[in-house]
């Protein structure tokens, strides 16, 4: 699904970020260039990648 339709970025994009090294919105704004013009989409941006952050942590617990 689109998450900033002003730069066309998709969850899957923001997954793949995360799952690359990027962990906050700072990563995803310099690499993709979220919320960086109307900045609707930076609360699902972060969602995302808190959901990514948390996963990763379970991930390597076990």
């Amino acid at each position: 699904m689109y998450v900033c339709i002003c730069r066309q970025i998709t969850d899957h994009q923001i997954r793949d970020l995360c799952r690359g090294g990027a962990s906050n919105l700072t990563d995803l704004r310099a690499k993709l260039g979220v919320a960086s013009e109307c900045g609707k989409c930076g609360k699902l941006a972060q969602t995302i990648v808190n959901e990514c952050n948390k996963s990763a942590a379970f991930e390597n617990a076990a």
